[in-house]
């Protein structure tokens, strides 16, 4: 049985993350998302929010499990006995530094961990969580690049109750 981790902040999740997560979920027997708690970023959405979002997201999808975590990606690959790290690439500026990454963890794990590049759907190239609460942030249209309940909860985290309105 095949696992795979997607770690991410998810703050917010995306079209483009679904899809990798649609996608990866028919490559791999389960796939973990796992919502990180980065040091380096100052969240919108708490933990719990982030991770209520993706329950939500892939309810429809048997064989994706939601959760989160702390700390470095190959303990918890570690913990979880998990082998196969799954990231998205948008652009080659992605792949430099997901590679240097990979490469890391490959190292820390000694051996143990190897990481599956997925490119993104062309239609999602342009999409980050920055961009899109940069969007909301001015009550800018964010309906192509998430959910519906995700443009409620962004719209409503910046003060608007009515979306574009």
């Amino acid at each position: 049985m095949k696992t795979a981790l997607y770690p991410g902040s998810f703050d917010p999740v995306t079209l483009g993350h679904l899809d990798i997560i649609q996608r990866a979920s028919a490559m791999f027997d389960t796939v973990i998302v796992a919502v990180m708690c980065n040091s380096a970023k100052t969240p919108l959405f708490t933990l719990d929010e982030r991770v209520k979002m993706l329950k939500e997201s892939v309810k429809d999808l048997d064989n994706v499990i939601i959760e989160s975590f702390d700390g470095l990606l190959i303990n918890y690959c570690k913990e979880k006995n998990i082998h196969i790290v799954i990231r998205g690439l948008r652009a080659i500026t992605d792949f430099e530094y997901e590679l240097q990454i990979a490469q890391t963890n490959k190292e820390l794990s000694h051996n143990q961990v190897d990481t599956v590049f997925l490119t993104t759907n062309l239609k999602y190239s342009y999409l980050s969580s920055s961009v899109v609460k940069e969007i909301a942030s001015y009550n800018g249209d964010i309906t192509p690049c998430v959910s519906d309940f995700v443009a409620d909860a962004l719209y409503k985290k910046y003060g608007y109750e009515n979306r574009n309105k």
